[in-house]
């Protein structure tokens, strides 16, 4: 490329030029004005939906400020190595890629992107921070990092703990001369009520400019690579106020009152609800079955058929074959057509084991494994939504203090890629001063699968006796699993 000089002023100010002349692509319009504002101001925070091309946007950015600064320091960081090599860093090497000038100029490792002239003080850097460190640790991550000319970079950034940005910040703290720039950039999904991109957007909104890129199909200035289509089939299958939706396709936060997935007066309210026997008994017949992990724990047997949700089993300080036998009596008595049992971390291996030794074929589910629905991080949250939305279809729930003062407790947030996730079972633990979730566990087990009608006939969908023993009473007080009536 020729005449670098004369044309390292212009792309000093104007990194569109830029982009164009080093990279030989044209940015979206929303890009474009992303990369001036970044030219103009000190702090810019972009608050995008999924999948606009936002971490395009810091690479670009990255390379246009390391190269038009002497001597310039860029400073990336994720929520994690992996997110941060996987994502920015890996768009880092793409970009240089495309331009025989950078490739000339730079040499790209693995944690690093130096200068060829000057190694030891024109350079990015790539740090991250263990999942295990306190606060000071996460601060320490860009912490004492001063130069003329440097930049921050924070990819993910609603999920970033505050205490990164405050380290960041500090570095503003230099005089700006005209031959010297110091900025920060964070760049993430709104998935997270608190961090840099949530205080940005709001509390310190006007210390940031604050760029909106959403996939919204009715805003002229959605980003053009989220296809319409998608974003039309989201909003019409979940709904504008959903919080997936208002995330990953509007780009928005979503509400506090959100965040409680089942809330207390929802869950009393299905269990005192009725509802006649036809509205269930075409349903197939299933037990989600916890498996004690410890002491404190209990071994539950939750059964449910459709919008019928039955009295619980709890049993404590049980062996596996007391609870593969429990099972079975209850499976051959009650005709329950599938058991789920929670394989998470082995504990449910030897119920397993012994129910299919016995003959019989309990589905093994793992709460960390791969959801079916690509909105839920994994299993865990997709079988909590899908039950969350059962009680909204008008499920009936048995009464019981322990499902009441478990359920409400449940929080959900979001991963690093939209998606929603239940919070860690420790942390229901602490809500409820150290007990386990174990009846919610349970009942959600019976969700792993979508629902499906019964294949048993009418006598294998509920015992005629029982149900007509029970049809002048509430339905939800007949406990099918009691061992009097198997």
């Amino acid at each position: 490329m020729k005449d670098i000089a004369s044309r390292m002023t212009i792309w000093r100010k104007d990194p569109v030029k830029f982009v164009t002349d080093v990279f030989d692509i044209v940015p979206d319009e929303w890009q474009k004005d992303a990369l001036i504002a970044i030219s103009k101001n000190q702090r810019v925070a972009m608050k995008a939906s999924k999948g606009v091309g936002k971490t395009a946007i810091l690479a670009m950015s990255s390379w246009w400020f390391l190269t038009t600064r002497l001597d310039a320091k860029v400073i990336a960081t994720s929520i994690s190595w992996d997110n941060l090599s996987d994502g920015l860093w890996a768009e880092m090497s793409k970009f240089q890629q495309k331009s025989e000038f950078l490739k000339e100029q730079f040499t790209w490792t693995k944690t690093r992107i130096q200068s060829n002239d000057k190694p030891e003080t024109w350079f990015m850097s790539a740090r991250t921070w263990s999942k295990s460190s306190s606060s000071d640790q996460q601060a320490n991550t860009l912490a004492g990092l001063h130069a003329d000319n440097i930049m921050f970079v924070l990819d993910e950034s609603g999920g970033i703990p505050s205490a990164v940005m405050a380290a960041a910040d500090a570095a503003l703290a230099n005089d700006i001369r005209n031959d010297t720039d110091a900025k920060i950039i964070q760049a993430g999904n709104p998935t997270h009520l608190s961090g840099p991109l949530y205080e940005a957007s709001t509390r310190d909104r006007a210390m940031w400019h604050v760029i909106e890129i959403s996939s919204d199909p009715d805003n002229p200035k959605r980003s053009p690579r989220v296809s319409i289509e998608w974003s039309k089939q989201q909003i019409e299958k979940y709904g504008r106020d959903n919080p997936w939706v208002l995330v990953n396709v509007f780009g928005e936060f979503p509400p506090a009152s959100l965040n409680s997935l089942f809330g207390y007066e929802k869950v009393r309210a299905a269990m005192h609800r009725t509802i006649p026997t036809e509205n269930f008994n075409y349903s197939q017949k299933r037990i989600g079955v916890d498996v004690a992990r410890q002491g404190d724990d209990s071994t539950v047997l939750f059964p449910r058929q459709g919008l019928m949700a039955f009295h619980p089993v709890v049993m404590r300080n049980a062996k596996n074959t007391d609870v593969a036998s429990r099972v079975i009596m209850a499976k051959n008595k009650w005709n329950s057509e599938v058991e789920y049992v929670d394989g998470t971390g082995g504990f449910g291996g030897g119920v397993i084991d012994i129910m299919l030794q016995r003959g019989h074929s309990p589905q093994e589910i793992h709460f960390s494994s791969k959801a079916t629905d690509p909105r839920y991080a994994n299993k865990r949250a997709e079988m909590y939504f899908r039950a969350a939305e059962w009680i909204d279809r008008g499920g009936c729930l048995p009464k019981d203090d322990d499902l009441l003062r478990e359920l409400p407790v449940i929080e959900y947030t979001f991963d690093n890629k939209g998606r929603l996730l239940i919070e860690p079972k420790d942390e229901i633990k602490l809500k409820l001063s150290g007990a386990s979730p174990d009846k919610s566990d349970a009942f959600v087990l019976t969700f792993a699968d979508v629902e499906m009608a019964s294949n048993l006939g009418e006598i294998g969908v509920i015992n005629r006796l029982a149900a007509n023993e029970h049809k002048s009473k509430n339905v939800g007080e007949y406990d099918p699993l009691d061992p009097s009536r198997l």
